[in-house]
């Protein structure tokens, strides 16, 4: 006799809801305040001084990206959306801490890189039976909707993370003039 649960699909409802989780109250800290985070105003200025301008504009996508993508993953409801949301949006936090590194504690990019992964990795591979993605017939969990949606979250992600570069060094560029 066999158990009436699936041990794949339980896999899958705890990794979503693990990592949707912690994306989602990330976000809901840029987003809201939420959690001790930021709010939009702390959230701007903290964009801003990582070189994504404008701050305002990247602080909300960046909280859309990690509440929307993380709520996503832990509902299971559009999860090829759902993982390039959250893969796109962990790659522009990449960028930020990989002058420092891989391991997290010096500063690193490892957490984000995970994080990443594993929306990847479940956008990839379905969201499972315990999830909205199986009560709706699965009807937003399609190859066309994954194609379409990683190849728009890899292009974002690439020009944002090349348009913060570029703000970078014209920002030290512009310090070294101001320092002659």
């Amino acid at each position: 006799m066999g158990c009436c649960f699936n041990r794949k699909d339980l896999g899958l409802l705890a990794l979503r809801s693990a990592v949707g989780g912690v994306l989602f109250t990330h976000g809901a800290q840029k987003l809201f305040g939420w959690f001790g985070g930021g709010g939009m105003e702390g959230t701007a200025r903290a964009m801003e001084q990582m070189g994504f301008k404008p701050g305002g504009r990247n602080a909300l996508a960046a909280g859309l990206g990690e509440a929307g993508g993380g709520a996503l993953l832990v509902a299971g409801l559009a999860t090829p959306a759902a993982g390039a949301i959250v893969a796109g949006t962990m790659a522009g936090a990449i960028s930020v801490h990989f002058s420092r590194g891989f391991f997290v504690t010096q500063g690193g990019y490892e957490y984000p890189a995970v994080l990443g992964a594993c929306g990847l990795a479940v956008g990839l591979s379905g969201a499972g039976r315990y999830s909205l993605d199986d009560l709706t017939g699965y009807r937003l969990d399609r190859a066309a909707i994954g194609l379409v949606a990683f190849v728009a979250s890899a292009a974002s992600a690439a020009a944002v993370v090349s348009k913060r570069q570029r703000a970078l060094k014209e920002a030290a560029a512009a310090e070294r003039a101001g320092a002659s």
